[in-house]
């Protein structure tokens, strides 16, 4: 009778914390894809929803400077060329470096432009001059895309701009990363630039890894709204290299914390570290101590938690609940940064982050990047009146429009017995 009395006080605590966010259910869930590889090896180290389809946004430029740096190989470009601009490049949606119809831009410096400010003309400039039109160009790219195994990826445009047939997977990605290292090593240095002048203004990498995590030395940074914050990242310490990719962030801070923690645990991994309980690799489902979702990640790091006072954990804390509210108290403001029939070609290819994080709450993006302690109980008005010795897991995804049934919580939520 007493397990069944907690498994009822569970089930009823469930029931009113999901008639709180069951509407806020994030669209974004469903976009987070991720892929480690030891580049020495081959060996995939982690995988999560790495063959599914996602939107590559700016990593698309990866393909575009690979053709590039094959065209100079060839002979057919060199860096001292100058490319026109035409009406088409001055016209792409920002990010974008401004560029007038008629002016041209030395491939060097296009290059540059591409790696830092992800500039959309440079893309179209580019994809003119080595394809003639762009459409040429794009066929270009998806022929390269078969020959290096990218058999899931389409591309649409050089740039990554918003297209719903734009499509790749995490895997896909990698494979990239990895051709474009081993094929142009020569050339591979340009992901590392930190920043680049233009027209006397200085343009910064989005990707902040370059500065913040021992090894990373490349390569690139994307986002639409369609997309969420991806991210593709290689790292190379004492003789080991490894690739990471994420795809579906919801910000770019939280992107770049994941990353990172990827890098570390695909070191601890190379190099032969032993596992602990505590270990950064367990914690985030890593290696053969994976499991098989995205979901399981959240979970993963929610069993980690392991705060004495805490009735009830979960994804969503106050403040998380009220990033979602618009003033009508509604979640209009946070369902209309989402993919919709209505604005997905109008929605821009930013890459320029800074704007964009402070709009959204981030409740994955937390669980992801949590420690033991991070994250702060339910507030005790929205905490059912649970034994103390009981705690509850929560993840972070309830399918948006619906109570969970009583087979879903079983499924959703494990019940935990402290001593």
């Amino acid at each position: 009778m007493k397990t069944n009395s907690l498994i009822a006080w569970i089930r009823a605590g469930l029931l009113a914390l999901a008639a709180l966010v069951v509407s806020a259910a994030p669209a974004w869930a469903d976009k987070y894809a991720s892929i480690v590889i030891d580049m020495d090896t081959g060996q995939v180290l982690h995988d999560r929803s790495a063959d599914e389809p996602r939107h590559p946004a700016s990593l698309t430029k990866v393909m575009t400077l690979y053709l590039v740096f094959e065209a100079m190989d060839q002979g057919k470009l060199k860096l001292s060329d100058r490319m026109t601009v035409s009406k088409a490049a001055s016209q792409a949606q920002p990010s974008k470096l401004g560029l007038k119809p008629g002016t041209t831009i030395k491939v060097e410096d296009a290059i540059r432009a591409l790696v830092t400010k992800s500039a959309n003309d440079v893309a179209i400039v580019i994809a003119e001059k080595i394809g003639g039109t762009q459409a040429k160009f794009v066929a270009r790219m998806n022929a390269k895309a078969k020959e290096l195994g990218m058999l899931n990826t389409t591309f649409r445009n050089p740039s990554g701009l918003p297209d719903r047939l734009q499509i790749t997977t995490a895997r896909d990605m990698a494979r990239l990363g990895e051709a474009v290292f081993m094929d142009h090593k020569d050339r591979y240095n340009y992901f590392s630039l930190t920043s680049f002048t233009w027209n006397n203004r200085k343009h910064l990498n989005h990707n902040e890894l370059l500065k913040s995590v021992e090894g990373v030395d490349g390569i690139k940074t994307g986002f639409t709204n369609a997309s969420g914050y991806n991210l593709m990242a290689s790292a190379s310490r004492d003789g080991h290299r490894v690739m990471a990719v994420m795809m579906g962030g919801s910000t770019g801070k939280s992107r770049d914390r994941h990353v990172a923690d990827l890098i570390e645990a695909a070191f601890l991994e190379v190099t032969g570290v032993p596992a602990t309980d505590d270990d950064l690799r367990v914690r985030i489902a890593f290696g053969p101590r994976g499991n098989v979702s995205a979901d399981d990640l959240a979970l993963a790091q929610l069993r980690k938690l392991q705060d004495p006072d805490a009735a009830l954990v979960s994804a969503r804390d106050r403040d998380l609940i009220a990033g979602f509210e618009d003033e009508t108290g509604s979640f209009g403001a946070f369902s209309s940064t989402e993919e919709d029939e209505q604005n997905f070609d109008g929605v821009s290819q930013g890459d320029s982050e800074a704007g964009a994080d402070a709009a959204f709450a981030d409740p994955i993006g937390d669980l992801i990047g949590a420690t033991p302690g991070a994250l702060e109980p339910i507030p005790a008005a929205l905490a059912p009146a649970l034994p103390e010795s009981a705690g509850i897991l929560v993840t972070s995804e309830v399918p948006a429009g619906m109570l969970p049934s009583a087979t879903a919580l079983d499924q959703l939520a494990l019940p935990v017995i402290q001593p």
